[in-house]
């Protein structure tokens, strides 16, 4: 009978690399997924610097201060000034094409000959009403620019209100270590759910098209049938997830606190949407029902389990409704591995709701299957 598994596993999985939208959806779409997430979480690449603003500058001044001022501002790395015209300045903010201009008016110069403090000098910030926060930091920065310009031509450069000793504290890493290892166990998802389906819908073909019954026909029990498909299903979502990690390792700096309890995860969620494939193809008559059908449950499935968007983004009542998914408890599972840091006994709870609800699924699929 072992044989006779294998090969119906060995023959699903063939299958499977034949037919290239399957897998795409399986293996590409997913690392999709986890990329395009990863970077929009993290602002970009781990460990690319955020880039500066880039302002539009108007010297109406036009002295020896003003562009002494201007210098001075520039030297901070999150401005970069640009010179402009005044409707030049105000058409690229009106276009969103830059989020502020900051015009030095005239009389600047003057108020910067008068003994400290003296009275104000005048700058005008056009921004952007959407670009709020941005605008609070280019004020704090030209405040400090003018701040340093009085103290030094008042011969006070070296002088500081402060006297600050700094002492080294090591930082205690907590959480994960950048975007990717939030994103790429909602991959690991997707990938999971094109092998679902994709095998859900290709044991429906083999019923409606009648491979399936030459199948119970051969000398092989129908034991041994239904095991080749669950093999195989959890052959490929094994694949999958082996994939992504080593990828998310290798390229995306993702570091696992516990490969042992990775591996627990993984085949926990193997179980359960192996469980889940068979009932989605015991309920399903043909393959544009059973494709319906499953996309139908999955799809509210991912969305209150954290497939879709991250749990830390999601409201309460989501969270609560998210405990009645076997993605949340996937999602959960890998996460503990990769950076929660759970222990073995942390990790049991999201492991054995997942081997329930795959051996409650699989049962009801198998019955289905027998109808």
């Amino acid at each position: 009978m072992t044989k006779a598994i294998l090969a119906l596993a060995v023959k699903d999985l063939r299958v499977l690399s034949r037919v290239r939208a399957a897998m795409f959806f399986t293996f590409g779409w997913p690392v999709v997924v986890a990329v395009l997430f990863g970077y929009v979480f993290s602002g970009g690449a781990q460990g690319t610097p955020q880039s500066a603003l880039r302002l539009l500058v108007i010297d109406e001044d036009q002295t020896d201060a003003s562009r002494a001022f201007i210098e001075r501002a520039h030297r901070f790395d999150e401005l970069d000034f640009e010179p402009s015209t005044r409707e030049a300045a105000e058409a690229a903010v009106r276009q969103g094409t830059r989020p502020a201009f900051v015009v030095v008016k005239a009389g600047f110069g003057e108020a910067a000959r008068t003994t400290f403090p003296g009275p104000p000098r005048p700058i005008e910030l056009g921004i952007d009403p959407a670009r709020k926060a941005e605008a609070a930091m280019i004020q704090g920065l030209l405040t400090k620019a003018a701040v340093g310009d009085m103290l030094e031509r008042a011969g006070m450069a070296a002088w500081s209100p402060l006297s600050i000793a700094e002492t080294p504290v090591a930082r205690e890493r907590r959480g994960p270590v950048n975007a990717f290892a939030i994103t790429f166990p909602q991959g690991i998802m997707w990938g999971i759910i094109g092998c679902v389906m994709t095998f859900a819908v290709g044991l429906v073909s083999e019923r409606v098209h009648g491979t399936f019954v030459r199948l119970q026909m051969a000398p092989v029990t129908r034991t041994a049938i239904m095991a080749g498909k669950a093999l195989a299903c959890f052959g490929a979502i094994a694949v999958v997830e082996l994939v992504l990690l080593t990828l998310g390792v290798l390229v995306f700096g993702i570091r696992p606190q516990s490969y042992a309890l990775l591996a627990a995860a993984g085949a926990a969620a193997a179980v359960a949407f192996v469980g889940f494939m068979m009932l989605i193809a015991g309920m399903g008559r043909t393959e544009q029902g059973t494709s319906g059908a499953g996309w139908a449950m999955l799809m509210p499935m991912t969305l209150f389990g954290g497939g879709m968007m991250p749990q830390f983004v999601m409201p309460s009542w989501m969270l609560t409704v998210g405990h009645l998914s076997p993605v949340k408890w996937t999602i959960l599972g890998f996460e503990g591995a990769i950076w929660r840091g759970f222990s073995a006994g942390e990790m049991l709870l999201p492991c054995a709701v997942l081997v329930a609800f795959g051996a409650a699924c699989f049962a009801g699929g198998v019955r289905a299957l027998r109808d």
